[in-house]
């Protein structure tokens, strides 16, 4: 097992840079603490910052200043990380603008600070590896999401039954973003969670997110998971954040040629494929990486605006909310990590800066 020396971190007051002429001076307000940013201090992350570093690769600011030469961004504008390995933790930095990605100040500030990663990565995975159609969802809640995979396979159409997802890690950052963007689009979720003391309270919070329906990894072995299937068809996308044993059965109530795409490994164990499953069934294997996928798409502006605007347009609606977050001040940043560290957490640690 890997751990954390939070003792090894300390809090330390720096000179800001000299602002240069393409650098932007920012005023940080709020920044989470995700899996991947321990990932990354345990040395186990592809992207390793040389040390001494600034840790947190998500957050927003405020621009306080800006260089001559800076064209797309003004004092009092909202900012993001455009990449990881920014370093997010800390109260006040100058960054180059290309490191950066304006976003609408009238959004609440925690939606803002996890805007990045996890509602992001939602929309990736939901969008680029299955044409999903959509089914109907009720008129004050529907949202015209746009799946760029379905529209290049001509599905436009809404159904009454539509397309269904499953998922396990349902009550991370992720899934719950997964969660209220399949339900703005009128596709049905199916979501897996760990069993645990307080497994009714999470039922109800998901639920209130939008979930269709929940089941624990020891009901995915059940022959009642074939009830749920009278009512929706079997899902064409399964999205893994786990590994191990929940993957292998998740994977069991795929449809053939359906795709399983995993972008984490929380339980750090394989995933294990039958192989009647490749022969019979002609299921697909997929992984994913929002960093990967920016820098894939750098000069590709367009489809990073749209995907923003998407996103930022849910959370104006109401429909795309922050995941249950704990705001804790940076002074207390040692039991906000000890606390993100913790089996069965259901609250995102956001550092208030």
């Amino acid at each position: 097992a890997l751990f954390l020396r939070v003792s090894l971190f300390r809090l330390k007051d720096l000179e800001v840079p000299k602002l240069g002429d393409s650098d932007v001076h920012v005023k940080m307000l709020a920044a989470p603490i995700n899996p991947a940013d321990i990932n990354m201090i345990q040395g186990t992350y592809p992207i390793l910052s040389p040390l001494p570093a600034v840790g947190g690769n998500e957050g927003v600011g405020e621009v306080l200043e800006v260089g001559h030469r800076v064209m797309a961004l003004k004092p009092g504008d909202w900012v993001i990380p455009a990449d990881a390995g920014l370093g997010t933790w800390r109260t006040r930095g100058v960054f180059p603008e290309k490191m950066l990605l304006k976003v609408p100040n009238d959004i609440p500030v925690l939606c803002a600070a996890t805007l990045s990663v996890n509602p992001c990565t939602a929309f990736r995975v939901l969008a680029d590896f299955e044409s999903l159609a959509p089914g109907t969802a009720p008129p004050s809640e529907r949202f015209p999401v746009h799946f760029p995979a379905a529209s290049a396979a001509g599905i436009c159409v809404y159904s009454p039954a539509g397309d269904s997802v499953i998922q396990n890690g349902s009550n991370s950052g992720v899934g719950q973003a997964v969660i209220q963007i399949a339900r703005a689009s009128g596709i049905k979720t199916i979501n897996v969670v760990r069993d645990r003391p307080d497994l009714p309270k999470l039922v109800e919070r998901l639920m209130a997110l939008g979930a269709d329906y929940i089941v624990t990894e020891e009901m995915l072995r059940k022959p009642e998971m074939k009830d749920i299937f009278k009512s929706i068809p079997r899902p064409r996308l399964a999205l893994n954040c786990v590994g191990g044993k929940s993957t292998t059965d998740m994977l069991r109530h795929l449809q053939p040629k359906g795709t399983m795409v995993t972008y984490g490994g929380m339980a750090k164990q394989p995933v294990t494929v039958p192989v009647s499953a490749f022969i019979f069934r002609d299921v697909r294997l997929r992984g994913f990486w929002m960093t990967q996928w920016r820098k894939q798409h750098a000069q590709d502006q367009e489809s990073v605006a749209g995907m923003m605007d998407t996103l930022c347009q849910l959370i104006r609606r109401g429909q795309l909310t922050a995941p249950a977050c704990t705001q804790v001040p940076l002074q207390e940043y040692r039991a906000a990590l000890n606390a993100s560290m913790k089996p069965f957490i259901s609250s995102k640690q956001i550092l208030i800066l």
